[in-house]
């Protein structure tokens, strides 16, 4: 039998960014290939181009060459509505930040990405609220962010990356704003939501104890993605 072809293929992916002085090479030509259901994790020192690795491979931020294929589809290669719904309908994000809409409750955060898609009020209240009762989240799905703790707010913000079932995650630090205990709780509901989900995740994190939870551990360094053994 074929070995199952890779959810996600990144090859040979650059980035530069520029100053009036100098050219500053952050990603130089990263291949990387995710099956799907793998959870991931990318660690590095900071600086080293991880967050801008997400960006680049969720397509918010344009490539400097090479391509991002999601389930074959070559994400550079589409004109800019079929990428934008390409990553509604497949990208899921969280960030170490929860990004929520302050005006609105933790119910219309989540189905707000529905909304987009075209989805119908109905089937995007009853996701949401699926979501909102799996992480515990049921009696504050009508507060607004700013009556919720960090750690409640940040569970809305993984409820609302997965409310669409994306094929992948990518999450820059999801629990680098959390105490200790309330990152392990958002960590493993993270986790285990993906898990029952099928969807791919790669995180991004400084925290070696997360990562060891992974199925894979890769390093960022001088610009490429290598393997990493703590």
């Amino acid at each position: 039998m074929s070995e199952q072809p890779a959810l996600l293929k990144v090859s040979g992916l650059k980035k530069n960014f520029h100053t009036a002085s100098d050219t500053i090479c952050v990603l130089d030509g990263v291949d990387l290939e995710l099956q799907e259901g793998e959870f991931l994790a990318v660690v590095g020192e900071s600086g080293s181009g991880k967050s801008t690795l997400l960006h680049v491979m969720g397509t918010l931020e344009p490539s400097g060459g090479g391509d991002v294929f999601l389930n074959g589809d070559a994400l550079f290669q589409m004109s800019s509505i079929q990428t934008a719904q390409a990553r509604n309908r497949n990208i899921g994000f969280v960030y170490q930040a929860h990004h929520l809409i302050p005006e609105l409750d933790a119910l219309e955060n989540v189905m707000l990405p529905l909304f987009i898609r075209g989805e119908s009020r109905t089937n995007a209240m009853v996701r949401a609220e699926q979501l909102l009762d799996r992480l515990g989240l049921s009696k504050r799905k009508h507060h607004r962010p700013g009556r919720m703790s960090g750690g409640e707010a940040q569970r809305v913000a993984v409820a609302r990356a997965l409310v669409g079932k994306p094929r992948l995650l990518l999450a820059d630090e999801p629990t680098g704003n959390l105490d200790e205990h309330t990152a392990s709780e958002v960590f493993d509901l993270m986790q285990q939501l993906c898990k029952e989900e099928g969807t791919a995740v790669v995180m991004v994190t400084h925290s070696i104890r997360f990562a060891r939870l992974s199925d894979r551990i890769l390093r960022l360094h001088e610009g490429k993605l290598e393997a990493y053994a703590p």
